[in-house]
């Protein structure tokens, strides 16, 4: 194992930089890059996508012979921007820099909020934890016994019904659930029982710890709710299915026939065999909850995560936070599929992902 998991490790490198240089070579090709961003609200058109309802063409930022919207502005006030956000080095010359900085965790600093990209992030983790975190521990605290439940009943009217509501749950968009949620519970247009914004409230500080953890849950409750309700529903089904699978395994049967009770056969032989692929997945399944961390859901509950952050990045063209967090998530994106891969042999002993690759 020891030699499967130094295998995997020295792959990380090799994949972080592929992920690095095909998203780098597509933002080149991108129009309205940040000098143009600053150009544009100079002269005061808002931004640099501003022209394209106009069908005027814009060049990409590493253009930097003239830019549309530019010839009110001195040339030499252009190259000083160019010279400062680093657009003076040929393409190569900027990535190789941009990765070596990365390598020793110098990730740069925004070009338009003044703040290194890691406090950045840091600042707007909370709220990207706490959605992805509570929706994963509620979607298998949810899904595991229902789908337990669902396969011993297979077929029965319990499990027609919770099948049925599972199909509606998973067809309803979270945001528009959330929509729902804010209308009903946060002040809408019948009961104001929850908060309408924020993670927590303004005086938190001066609450005491037990009254701290209270606002806390009291806050993230909605946001939650409106995140899981269709994560738990392809959980449950693979809950279900596993569990179809091995309760018609010869073994079981077998256990059966010994005498045993039903509650041991379940749950101390199907158990383990049946939850291997959905104990074993937690950490790719929080994993992605939590990068995914939804705009819309942030932007309903006036929540600022990383979903946000990663659009006005985008928006902005503000490329240390681009890439910055790009290679952060990668990074961990990367150990977490390793960290799977153990969770596997954790749960099972019996899997050598060794014996598989030779």
């Amino acid at each position: 194992m020891g030699a499967y998991i130094l295998r995997r490790l020295l792959l990380i490198v090799p994949t972080l930089v592929g992920i690095m240089v095909i998203n780098f070579a597509l933002v080149q090709f991108v129009p309205g890059g940040p000098i143009e961003q600053i150009i544009a609200q100079m002269q005061g058109e808002g931004d640099a996508f501003s022209s394209f309802a106009g069908g005027e063409t814009q060049q990409t930022s590493f253009e930097t012979e003239q830019y549309a919207g530019a010839r009110g502005l001195p040339p030499e006030f252009i190259e000083q921007l160019e010279k400062e956000f680093g657009f003076d080095q040929p393409l190569w010359k900027r990535f190789v820099g941009m990765m070596w900085n990365y390598m020793r965790l110098d990730f740069g600093e925004s070009y338009f909020r003044s703040i290194d990209v890691v406090d950045l992030v840091m600042e707007k983790l909370p709220v990207s934890i706490s959605l992805g975190l509570w929706s994963t521990v509620i979607a298998y605290l949810v899904s595991i016994p229902l789908g337990i439940r669902k396969a011993v009943r297979d077929g029965t009217s319990f499990d027609t019904w919770t099948s049925g509501l599972i199909i509606v749950a998973y067809a309803i968009p979270g945001f528009l659930f959330a929509i729902l949620l804010l209308v009903l519970f946060a002040g809408g247009s019948y009961w104001q029982i929850f908060p309408l914004r924020g993670l927590v409230s303004d005086n938190w500080e001066a609450l005491s710890w037990p009254a701290r953890i209270a606002d806390y849950f009291w806050h993230i409750a909605l946001p939650v709710l409106a995140s899981t309700i269709s994560a738990f529903a392809t959980l449950t089904l693979l809950t279900k299915n596993s569990f179809l699978d091995e309760i018609k395994k010869q073994y079981v049967m077998t256990a059966r026939a010994k005498g045993l009770p039903e509650s041991r056969v379940l749950y101390g032989h199907v158990f383990r065999n049946a939850m291997l692929i959905v104990i074993a997945g937690f950490p790719a399944v929080f994993i992605g909850i939590f990068f995914s961390g939804s705009l819309i859901i942030e932007t309903i509950f006036s929540l600022d995560g990383l979903g946000r952050l990663g659009f006005e990045a985008a928006v902005a063209r503000d490329y240390p936070v681009i890439f910055g967090t790009l290679f952060i998530f990668g990074l961990i994106g990367l150990v977490v599929g390793i960290l799977s891969d153990l969770m596997y042999v954790f749960v099972d002993p019996r899997i050598d992902f060794e014996k598989r690759e030779g």
